[in-house]
């Protein structure tokens, strides 16, 4: 990609010459005839087909006002911000990522903030807006309001009463052997034992290190008494430690009949399952003798345009565009995925969904997910142990202490 000092450098050129010459940034208007129009967009896999297609609809709509060259390429969206600082000017043009991601994104320059952001704020919802924001600007398009999990399961095994705590579920799950599944060597999951127990974590004031109190010693519950329930957990011959990939190869194969995850497997789940497909909020597990609702991390999609992208004013309409009413719309019907613009999230049609109705009922015990880096690793290093019994017998205290120092280090 040009560097912006090279746009400069341009402009003096021209005025030097006394060609008449515009600048960059007039020549990125689309009244410019005929402009050459490169861009480079970053998505996830799934989202391949869908992506294409507002590409080609954006450029029939601006048809004749650029020559466009629009290229779509893979990139997971929970690696952009990795990605994307490795090299901002080689980088795409326009990207998609978890909202997590938006202060280190915005701190490091990678974001310039929205122009028009009055009337991109007056038309999404106020979570997925506080979501794109940072200091009061906002830094990026609204995209989808459903970053978050809950619970999908077969009414053809699982009641109603049983879908209501982890124990009745479990027990479905083995009298029919067949399985529950959780993905813990992702903390992302992990952190719904810990949300609702009073143990804490979290990002500090200075936005990059975490405080973590889960190996807690005081108080109604403490952080053995989690390890123990999730240890209770693992050894059932109901649950199985699965990714989320995992999980949906057990949906279909039939070996799995409940497991957490979120919207972006909706239309699956109820291919595999029919009529039978079901989804509720996260259930309530044992623990220390009590019933705790298990917690979620909420957040939202956004797109990004890159600060050094050649084209800012071309890029910025195609996230405008990629983001809009109509192709919110489109998204949810190809792809079941919640959206942030509120004229959508109102219609008939999201209402009706069964995994996003979960998710609307999940977000009373969620919590915008806020971390450091040095929050992941440690968390699926003891949440992976648990899973599997604990096999080196290390001392339970000892490993919380280990993860919530690790956690919280410097």
């Amino acid at each position: 990609m040009r560097r912006r000092v090279y746009r400069l450098f341009l402009g003096m050129l021209c005025t030097a010459a006394l060609t008449g010459c515009d600048t960059a940034d007039k020549t990125d208007s689309p009244a410019a005839e005929k402009q050459k129009v490169e861009l480079v967009v970053w998505g996830a896999e799934e989202d391949a087909e869908l992506m294409n297609q507002l590409i080609q609809s954006f450029q029939a709509n601006y048809q004749g006002q650029a020559n466009f060259q629009i290229t779509f390429e893979v990139q997971g969206e929970s690696q952009c911000k990795d990605e994307l600082l490795g090299g901002l000017e080689e980088g795409a043009d326009i990207f998609t990522f978890a909202d997590d991601q938006l202060n280190a994104l915005a701190a490091a320059g990678a974001l310039d903030p929205i122009e028009n952001a009055d009337e991109i704020i007056s038309k999404n919802l106020t979570s997925a807006v506080e979501a794109a924001t940072v200091n009061n600007q906002l830094y990026a398009y609204p995209l989808t309001a459903d970053n978050g999990y809950f619970l999908y399961y077969n009414k053809h095994y699982i009641t109603e009463e049983q879908v209501k705590t982890l124990d009745g579920i479990l027990e479905a799950a083995a009298s029919n052997g067949r399985e529950f599944t959780m993905d813990w060597s992702s903390a992302w999951y992990v952190y719904s034992f810990y949300g609702n127990t009073g143990l804490k974590v979290g990002l500090n004031d200075d936005g990059i290190t975490n405080y973590c109190t889960w190996n807690q010693t005081e108080g109604d519950i403490l952080g053995i008494d989690v390890a123990r329930a999730m240890l209770r957990i693992a050894g059932n011959p109901g649950f199985a430690n699965r990714t989320d990939t995992e999980f949906l190869d057990g949906v279909k194969n039939g070996s799995v009949i409940a497991g957490v995850s979120g919207v972006w497997n909706s239309v699956a789940v109820e291919e595999a399952w029919g009529a039978d497909a079901a989804a509720a909020k996260l259930p309530t597990y044992t623990c220390n003798g009590e019933q705790i609702q298990m917690a979620s991390f909420s957040g939202c999609k956004l797109i990004g345009v890159n600060a050094y992208s050649e084209h800012p004013k071309w890029a910025a309409r195609l996230a405008e565009w990629i983001t809009n009413e109509e192709n919110q719309q489109l998204r949810f019907e190809m792809r079941g995925q919640g959206p942030s613009n509120i004229t959508v999230a109102e219609s008939k049609e999201i209402q009706q969904s069964f995994a996003i109705s979960a998710l609307l009922e999940q977000s009373e015990y969620s919590q915008l997910q806020r971390i450091g880096g040095k929050f992941w690793d440690p968390v699926t290093k003891f949440a992976e142990n648990m899973a599997a019994g604990n096999p080196s017998g290390q001392d339970l205290q000892e490993q919380l202490d280990e993860m919530a120092e690790s956690v919280s280090a410097r």
